[in-house]
């Protein structure tokens, strides 16, 4: 099993940070498609109280339950304080979305044991995992 497998196998549940809910939105249909992969999403949202059927959060670490995996669709300025907190709640995964770049914060979060990807998308690197899984 390589990386990216292993991390589909072992990610139940996955914070998506700037889940949006507007359907044409990536961030949105990347998240309706991991949730019919049947990974429970937790939408992280402060400007929402609801996405996808899954209550919103304002921040990761107002989520009550462990999240396995942190998906972010926010631009690459904004993704240390995430992953501080990402690293806070123990999340095992940190994930940048396409275009998202930040080494500073994946160097945090690796120094903190935690798996990055950085400059993917979670639906093309799931689709072609799938077979395998």
């Amino acid at each position: 099993m390589n990386e990216m497998e292993k991390i589909f196998a072992e990610s139940k549940t996955i914070a998506v940070v700037g889940l949006s809910s507007n359907p044409a939105r990536p961030s949105y249909s990347v998240a309706r498609y991991l949730q019919s992969q049947g990974y429970k999403i937790i939408p992280v949202n402060p400007n929402e109280k609801e996405i996808l059927g899954e209550i919103c959060y304002p921040d990761l670490v107002s989520i009550p339950q462990a999240v396995d995996c942190v998906d972010i669709f926010r631009r690459s300025e904004e993704v240390t304080p995430i992953v501080e907190q990402a690293i806070k709640i123990k999340a095992k995964v940190v994930w940048m979305q396409e275009g998202i770049i930040n080494e500073d914060a994946a160097k945090k979060a690796t120094d903190a044991g935690l798996t990055v990807v950085m400059d993917k998308c979670m639906y093309k690197e799931h689709c072609k995992c799938k077979p395998n899984l």
